[in-house]
């Protein structure tokens, strides 16, 4: 049987959120199996759970947050990535503030505090969404359009595309295909970082948004280059973060995909579309587990290798 995880023990970091700039400390603890990922205002006089699914989504702009009636977290992303890149199911994650800490801008911290803490089974089927039909959702027309797609796939397998018209942006690589089967999201997606731009800041931070950014949590770029000292990660880091996103946002439905997503300029508002829209229509997927855990895909049947 291919078992669900969760952690061995507790661990912890303090940050600051990127776009608040709060300080906020975050405790990652297991949790029970059938639990999900929960996150748990521990800052309110009574703690208030939100447990993650595609409908919790209610803001994207800049960013995915999560809700339960008026109690929000935001900036979930590169933590779900993390989770979603080893194979975590069942998480509570207990924050002291409205927003993750952004650390180093990737979710090479999260991936680091995950392993660190220790993977463990658990006696439980672990659960997919398989996709059995494709679901697409678009936007835009022209130089415009914008474009989401799930399609069926024994596996996970993302192909994203960007095109920002921005010389340093341009002069990278604009297409990355990424199969979980090779087991390396640690190694070559984890340590993309978030990227921004000098002329959106001021507008950024009049709506109070970008507050805790700066070089060492983001790479930024004013109309011609990228202003950090130490260069790019990777030659294609700014796709690689899209695709980042794009594991984290898909995986607040809450189970993994057996699935392959194809996306060209999208971002957080149309992944979440995307699973609103495949949830919509019950004849596009099912829930399986594997009995016999030989038969699942290799990269999410196998524990993910530490560093």
């Amino acid at each position: 049987m291919l078992k669900q995880r969760t952690l061995q023990s507790l661990t912890k970091a303090v940050g600051v959120g990127l776009h608040s700039g709060q300080r906020v400390e975050l405790t990652l603890r297991p949790a029970q199996p059938d639990t999900g990922i929960v996150f748990r205002r521990v800052d309110l006089p009574q703690p208030v759970d939100i447990p993650i699914t595609a409908t919790a989504v209610t803001d994207t702009r800049l960013a995915s947050t999560i809700s339960n009636g008026g109690v929000k977290v935001y900036t979930v992303e590169h933590l779900m990535s993390a989770c979603a890149g080893l194979g975590i199911d069942n998480l509570y994650v207990d924050i002291t503030a409205e927003e993750l800490p952004i650390l180093d801008g990737s979710a090479s911290s999260f991936v680091f505090l995950l392993q660190s803490a220790g993977i463990v089974e658990q006696n439980a089927p672990k659960r997919f969404i398989r996709v059995l039909q494709p679901v697409e959702v678009r936007e835009g027309e022209g130089a415009n359009t914008k474009w989401a797609r799930l399609e069926p796939h024994h596996g996970y397998k993302l192909t994203f595309e960007i095109d920002f018209h921005h010389p340093a942006v341009d002069s990278t690589g604009q297409r990355v295909v990424f199969d979980m089967d090779t087991g390396t999201y640690a190694r070559d997606i984890a340590r993309a970082r978030t990227f921004g731009f000098t002329r959106d800041v001021e507008m950024m931070r009049a709506n109070g948004l970008g507050l805790g950014g700066s070089l060492d949590n983001a790479i930024v770029m004013d109309d011609y280059k990228v202003l950090n000292s130490d260069g790019l990660r990777y030659d294609d880091e700014f796709v690689k973060h899209k695709i980042l996103d794009a594991m984290g946002d898909l995986f607040l439905i809450g189970k993994p995909l057996l699935a392959s997503y194809t996306a060209f300029r999208s971002g957080h508002a149309m992944n979440n579309k995307l699973l609103r829209e495949l949830l919509s229509h019950p004849e596009a997927y099912e829930v399986v587990t594997f009995e016999d855990a030989r038969k699942a895909p290799p990269g999410l049947a196998q524990l993910a290798p530490a560093w």
